[in-house]
Formats: structure tokens, C-alpha cells, sequence
């Protein structure tokens, strides 16, 4: 394979459109602004994706908005720091009105869902 081809035919126009929707609605302003949260290369900060690059993007930025969770994306959509996986599991361990309450100290206001 030569410097600067990829393997497999390039996205869709529609797949192309739906991903930039979707990057809009997570809070990014373009493909490059999404590229470090994300992980993507310099290729598809560009905007150039495969077709299945772009299904499994779609499929990913779908999945964490119908569930509210973020893997790289939360970082760009809310200014929080990107919390590793044994932060986040040892957060689920504190019971919730600990938390509330610790957040309460710290001068934010916090309700119940």
C-alpha cells in the first residue's frame, strides 16, 4: 500500500454527513477539533474516512449519546478532565449522597435525576 492510501473505499456522502452531525451534537466544531479526543489520525481529521471507519465512528458517537456516557468524546462536550477506568470504577464504589454531599462542599448545586 502507498504512503497516504487507505484500505477499503471512502465513506459516504450520507456517512460523511451523520458523522459530522453527530460531532456537532457532542460538542465539537469540526473533525480536527474531535481528533484528540477521539483518536483520530491525521487522515480523518481531514475529513477522510472509510467506510467502515465511519460506520463504526457513527455506531460509537450513537451508542454513547443514547446512553449518555463518553469514552474520548466527554472531554470535548463537557470541560472535564478524562477520567481513566480505575477512577470512574472507584467512583461507582461511593455511595451517591457521599458524592452529593462532597460536591455540595466544593459550591456546586446538585439534585436528584
Amino acid at each position: 500500500m502507498a504512503f497516504g492510501e487507505h484500505k477499503g473505499p471512502p465513506a459516504s456522502h450520507s456517512q460523511l454527513k451523520q458523522l459530522t452531525e453527530l460531532l456537532l451534537a457532542a460538542g465539537h466544531t469540526d473533525f480536527r477539533d474531535a481528533r484528540g479526543p477521539l483518536g483520530l489520525n491525521q487522515r480523518q481529521a481531514g475529513g477522510k474516512f472509510t467506510r467502515d471507519e465511519a460506520g463504526a465512528f457513527i455506531a460509537q458517537l450513537e451508542s454513547e449519546a443514547e446512553s449518555g456516557e463518553s469514552s474520548g468524546i466527554t472531554s470535548a462536550v463537557n470541560p472535564l478532565v478524562q477520567r481513566d477506568s480505575k477512577q470512574i470504577a472507584a467512583l461507582k464504589k461511593i455511595p451517591s449522597d457521599v458524592l452529593a454531599a462532597e460536591l455540595q462542599e466544593r459550591g456546586w448545586a446538585v439534585m436528584e435525576p
